[in-house]
């Protein structure tokens, strides 16, 4: 039953790294935790459920994402001039909150996953340019403040959260002009260097600490991890039919509508 309820979300995660650009971080990190804290992988598992789900999260975002940004290139739908040097500076914070995630208890990180959530969900409804484009014509450049220490934010937070930093990107391209299809295209690039450094690090400070045992690289499940990343290869390849094909309004409220999902999962789980 863990297996299957594993490779339906992990599925499920495909199609939203495609059409939503979440990498699978708000979809796994959720499913994950919940399968632990209920015994599936015993007790020293159950104890680092939150660093487990959120590492392992990491990890299957690598490869999501790479697969999603190669088809997006194929397709071309990629802005190369928006993504460096900000994938740098995603960089440089992804270090950053992995090295801190460390030092933060399993429960403190599953608070701060839930306040996150919500502050995002109301900004995208409450504050204009999310739900309707924020402006016609030409898209505006990001500023050297949004590139700079916004990108160092942006990498500090998703990979202390292992959401990917999509649910930041998004709505910050979304803002200055361009439309759901090409943010959530580069959603997937930009959230590579939160996947590299972030599942380095866990897997390096996970050594030792977590006490797991057979099949964790520190604190990465590679059960778990190869059942994910299958399936959400063919949850990409069911999707990837609809990329372009969503009205951008339907598109946006759908973005929303799934992060009201996942914050309610993490607070029932």
């Amino acid at each position: 039953m863990t297996y299957l309820l594993l490779a339906v979300f992990g599925s499920f995660s495909g199609v939203t790294t495609v059409l939503f650009g979440f990498g699978g971080g708000f979809v796994v990190v959720p499913v994950l935790y919940g399968v632990l804290v209920s015994g599936a992988g015993g007790a020293l598992a159950e104890q680092a459920a939150m660093h487990v789900a959120v590492a392992t999260s990491t990890c299957v975002m690598i490869v999501n994402a790479a697969l999603s940004t190669r088809r997006s290139a194929r397709a071309g739908t990629l802005l190369k001039t928006w993504l460096w040097p900000l994938a740098g500076f995603i960089a440089i914070g992804s270090l950053i909150g992995a090295l801190a995630a460390g030092f933060v208890s399993g429960a403190a990180l599953r608070v701060a996953f839930v306040i996150y959530l919500a502050i995002t969900i109301v900004d995208c409804l409450c504050r204009r340019g999310f739900v309707s484009q924020a402006c016609q014509g030409e898209p505006r450049g990001l500023s050297r403040w949004s590139v700079g220490p916004g990108g160092i934010v942006i990498g500090a937070i998703a990979t202390f959260l292992g959401v990917g930093g999509s649910v930041m990107t998004v709505p910050l391209l979304r803002r200055s002009g361009l439309s759901m299809t090409q943010s959530t295209a580069m959603a997937n690039p930009l959230s590579l260097p939160v996947a590299l450094v972030g599942t380095a690090t866990y897997m390096l400070t996970g050594l030792g600490k977590a006490g797991l045992g057979a099949g964790y690289v520190g604190y990465v499940n590679l059960g778990a991890f190869a059942i994910l990343t299958v399936a959400a290869w063919l949850g990409m390849r069911l999707a990837a039919r609809w990329v372009g094909r969503i009205p951008d309004q339907l598109h946006a409220r759908a973005y929303v509508g799934l992060l009201m999902l996942v914050m309610i999962s993490m607070v029932v789980v």
